[in-house]
């Protein structure tokens, strides 16, 4: 596969296997442009969150490349690169004995060097983006899941990000927690925020994405427009599933 001209980052060929033999992802090719949001949909153990996990550098490719401009990221900075290309877990990843704005705060100061004052401006900032400024004091354990969400969306965007990736970020939340974090995530495509979110929230991937990848037992069936995958995929499993999910979330 080409680099593309103007790609943040393009995955080249990768495969994922694990204990030798388990084929989590195969063949898998595709690129991230500056203001895609790439909505990754596909049945569980399709290989979705292994296929962030290896752009975020938590898992290491079998084979094949993933470039950042260009470049392979086996040759950056780690903590550089995940400052560039950040991520927001279902799980949160909050550290539970620090409050919502040193969850902020900590990121900044221990890997960009930030000095305390700007560290400190930059989280109220994005805690505001996010609507969480009257928390800001609060424990994880004092704030509910979709707020936890929000502080970690928060987080990511302390690092002043180029590319965000979120794993399945309301798989954990009640429909009225979903819509917060759902409504976050809409803000920061329509600011320009380059995304690829794994999802089954059908609505926001047809609504929000520009691009939608279907996965299928470690490979890509589908690549395009939400319009084109959802109205004209000539793919039957693809269809089947998009259109039974999307009656079932409408």
């Amino acid at each position: 596969m080409n680099k593309s001209i103007n790609s943040i980052i393009t995955v080249e060929n990768i495969a994922k296997s694990f204990d030798g033999n388990t084929k989590v992802l195969k063949d898998i090719s595709f690129n991230i442009h500056q203001g895609d949001v790439i909505a990754i949909l596909g049945p569980s153990g399709s290989g979705k969150s292994t296929l962030l996990r290896c752009i975020n550098q938590l898992e290491i490719p079998t084979k094949g490349d993933i470039c950042f401009h260009e470049q392979n990221i086996k040759e950056l900075n780690l903590n550089s690169y995940r400052s560039h290309v950040g991520m927001v877990f279902q799980s949160f990843n909050l550290f539970n004995n620090k409050s919502v704005i040193e969850n902020c705060i900590l990121p900044q100061r221990t890997v960009l060097k930030r000095n305390k004052k700007d560290a400190i401006e930059i989280a109220e900032k994005n805690l505001e983006l996010v609507g969480m400024s009257d928390r800001i004091y609060y424990k994880p354990s004092d704030i509910s899941g979709g707020q936890k969400q929000r502080v970690a969306i928060a987080r990511a965007l302390c690092m002043d990000p180029e590319v965000l990736l979120f794993d399945e970020p309301t798989s954990a939340l009640d429909p009225e927690m979903t819509s917060s974090v759902l409504e976050v995530m809409k803000k920061l495509a329509g600011n320009g925020m380059t995304m690829a979110v794994v999802t089954h929230e059908m609505q926001f991937a047809k609504a929000v994405a520009n691009k939608l990848i279907f996965m299928d037992n470690g490979y890509i069936l589908a690549n395009d427009t939400p319009d084109k995958v959802f109205n004209s995929c000539i793919d039957q499993r693809v269809n089947n599933f998009l259109h039974q999910e999307y009656n079932e979330t409408k």
